[in-house]
């Protein structure tokens, strides 16, 4: 396992992490299989690991708390997120920050999700939405300052909605976060337009999710694909959205090299950028713990696939579907 530093926090993070929404809520999900499969992660070298309120209302930070309680030799890096008080993702222009985040909601679910991990503390606490508007109200800088003090938070992020990576560079350049999440692919690059420079300018870590595209990169789904009834997954992959994501995912089929695997491609090609300080594929069985984390031990990716994978930019914008 490779090491990034995380931004100005200065933390020693594994480049490859562990997003932990797949273990709370997801079809198939199983406590014992997923506590195997972090404390592989674990013994592998990863360090740095990513939950929300969200996940199972509390039991994906549950379980992050177990799996740090039982490894007290090793720094593990905790990560959560608030979530919206209204209940919206992704957050809209029109939402306030009394809609989202009040001061006092704030310290309520902080406090909730130290709880739940029972941990003293986390070390990043996120916006599970955000909008860069929320920077004219200043009552959620002075909660989290109250927070720090208090030494249960020690650094700050935000959540990027789905396909907005412009909806965050003015509070990267603000000074006021140590850190922002965003989904960044194969399909998905446009990061690197304005956001990335600014967290580069700012020293600001990048914590890259969706690697994946939500399943298309793996190569994996069908046209047939379905899941349970109450599975995000179907209100995601919509018809239209499952059919244009295939497609592209058949066109990607010719690049990847002899010997190599389509996730490992995806994870490779994000690895390839160094203002990325750590990726989070969603991880619920050891055998995606090791093919996943083995990525951090190869090469990089040649430039000229890096190039030919550059062609495969799909810009989107967000939907009804898209949250």
């Amino acid at each position: 396992m490779k090491y990034r530093r995380f931004g100005r926090a200065g933390w020693k993070v594994s480049e490859i992490g562990y997003g932990m929404w797949g273990m709370a809520s997801w079809t198939g999900s199983d406590d014992e299989e997923s506590l195997a499969s972090l404390q592989l992660s674990v013994d592998l070298g990863c360090t740095f690991f990513d939950t929300a309120w969200a996940y199972g209302d509390g039991h994906s930070e549950t379980l992050l708390g177990q799996i740090v309680r039982a490894n007290p030799v090793r720094k593990l890096y905790t990560a959560t997120k608030i979530p919206p008080k209204n209940r919206k993702w992704p957050s809209r222009r029109e939402h306030s920050l009394d809609d989202c985040y009040p001061p006092e909601y704030i310290k309520k679910y902080v406090l909730s999700s130290i709880k739940n991990a029972g941990l003293e503390s986390f070390d990043l606490i996120q916006f599970h939405t955000w909008e860069d508007l929320w920077l004219e109200d200043q009552r959620w800088v002075t909660a989290l300052d109250w927070l720090r003090s208090q030494g249960l938070i020690h650094a700050v992020g935000i959540s990027i909605n789905r396909w907005e990576p412009w909806n965050g560079v003015k509070a990267v350049r603000s000074g006021l976060i140590d850190a922002v999440q965003v989904i960044f692919n194969i399909f998905d690059q446009n990061p690197e337009d304005e956001l990335f420079p600014a967290c580069r300018e700012m020293d600001v870590a990048v914590i890259a999710r969706v690697p994946f595209d939500e399943g298309t990169l793996t190569g994996r789904l069908t046209p047939e694909s379905s899941w349970q009834e109450g599975d995000w997954r179907n209100t995601y992959f919509v018809p239209a959205n499952l059919k244009s994501s295939l497609e592209r995912v058949e066109a990607l089929k010719p690049l990847v090299p002899p010997g190599m695997s389509m996730p490992e491609m995806a994870l490779r090609f994000i690895l390839n950028n160094q203002d990325v300080s750590t990726i989070i594929p969603g991880m619920r069985k050891p055998t995606h713990v090791r093919q996943n984390l083995a990525c951090s031990d190869a090469e990089p990716l040649p430039a000229s696939l890096v190039e030919r994978l550059r062609q495969h930019r799909w810009d989107r914008t967000p939907t009804e579907w898209s949250q």
